[in-house]
């Protein structure tokens, strides 16, 4: 099965966690620091402070934006989002409100945005979907009119720019994933980046339990004491993590440019099949290419999104969908009430969107393999394809 998304691992990266193992320091050490700073030098804000995951990343930056300090707080959020984005709105108690997507490129709405800021609204976040920047002159007009934090889920978009501004220096707060199937990998890990001085300090106590001060720290002052200020969580990353984490942000640059060349390749090879839209890119962005999303037209080919997943499966091509609306997910359902209808933007675009598979690993022939595959797909008569729900 040809994946839709794979690390890619070097013995250089291995090398690099090798010597991480054989130093004094496993977890709070001098590596932490180091790729926190690396890291932010890359994306060009002022500071980097690394988390557990990705999750821990959103979940960081909604409590050091104040989320949740009033009652019914709310941030409005994008429908279609990995469930991540939303839940960390929920750990902070806060509500999440859904705007709408553009149909083309599947990034929030400005305008369904600007439709759903109440008087309780204190954050907008952007998710760069599939690795393309979002909408960030708009996006920022609309928090400073209301006085709103703007919040960038980025987790695709590592890598990514719009014209000379990198993604991690576009939002008040910008939170990455180092998931294996991102842009580099840490193997579990992300980021917050900010150019507050008082947000980097409650970020970094939020990750440690609200104590103000790590083990490394202690000990380079000979002090055993510490005070923990606030409540916080563990979701400090290792320097196990960091190592790789470092050995692979070396590699980003060209990670980025064979993502790019590889969604050129498919964009000119589906260009003939008229019922496969890639989505579109906005000019003036430098995209990451975290994913390759087509929209399947099931009016010109008789078949389903779901039985074009089915087919595409049966032909060993890894194919994925990215994503459904947040709230048709049962415990949205459940806790919120059915609300079809609220974003169709984002569900009439779940019923076609397909992930291809795409990762720097991937050959030409790789690439040729899944466009001829969709081509045949499209060709077969409906009645000689296996049936979907």
């Amino acid at each position: 099965m040809l994946p839709y998304g794979k690390q890619t691992i070097g013995k250089d990266d291995i090398e690099a966690v090798v010597d991480a193992l054989k130093s004094n320091w496993l977890t709070t050490g001098p590596l932490v620091s180091t790729f926190e700073t690396t890291f932010s030098q890359t994306v060009g804000s002022q500071h980097a402070v690394s988390f557990s995951s990705g999750t821990a990343a959103l979940h960081a930056a909604m409590h050091a934006a104040g989320i949740g300090r009033d009652a019914n707080d709310e941030v409005i959020v994008p429908a279609i989002t990995f469930v991540a984005t939303s839940n960390a709105v929920l750990y902070q108690n806060a509500k999440p409100v859904f705007a709408d997507v553009n149909s083309d490129s599947l990034l929030i709405d400005p305008k369904d945005v600007a439709r759903k800021i109440t008087p309780n609204t204190k954050a907008i976040v952007a998710m760069d979907y599939a690795g393309q920047p979002c909408n960030y002159a708009a996006l920022r007009a609309l928090a400073d009119q209301h006085n709103l934090v703007l919040i960038s889920d980025a987790c695709h978009s590592l890598g990514g720019a719009i014209g000379s501004n990198r993604v991690g220096n576009l939002a008040d707060f910008t939170c990455f994933s180092f998931h294996p199937i991102k842009q580099i990998t840490s193997a579990e890990g992300g980021m917050v980046t900010t150019n507050s001085d008082p947000a980097t300090t409650t970020l970094k106590e939020f990750r440690n339990h609200g104590i103000t001060t790590d083990h490394r720290q202690r000990e380079s002052k000979q002090q055993h004491q510490y005070a923990m200020e606030s409540l916080g969580f563990n979701y400090r990353l290792t320097d196990l993590q960091c190592a790789l984490g470092l050995s692979q942000l070396a590699k980003l640059n060209r990670f980025t440019r064979r993502r790019n060349d590889i969604a050129r390749f498919y964009r000119s090879l589906l260009k003939p099949i008229p019922h496969v839209n890639p989505l579109q890119t906005r000019t003036g962005i430098e995209h990451a290419h975290h994913l390759f999303v087509i929209r399947w037209d099931q009016e010109s080919t008789g078949l389903s999104r779901d039985q074009a997943f089915e087919q595409l499966r049966e032909r060993k091509i890894g194919v994925n969908v990215h994503y459904q609306p947040v709230y048709q997910h049962p415990y949205y359902v459940n806790r919120f009430g059915d609300q079809t209808g609220l974003c169709p933007k984002a569900e009439h675009a779940y019923r076609e969107i397909l992930s291809l598979p795409i990762f720097p690993l991937m050959k030409e022939e790789d690439v040729r393999l899944v466009a001829e595959q969709l081509q045949a797909i499209t060709q077969a008569k409906p009645n000689t394809l296996s049936k979907a729900a």
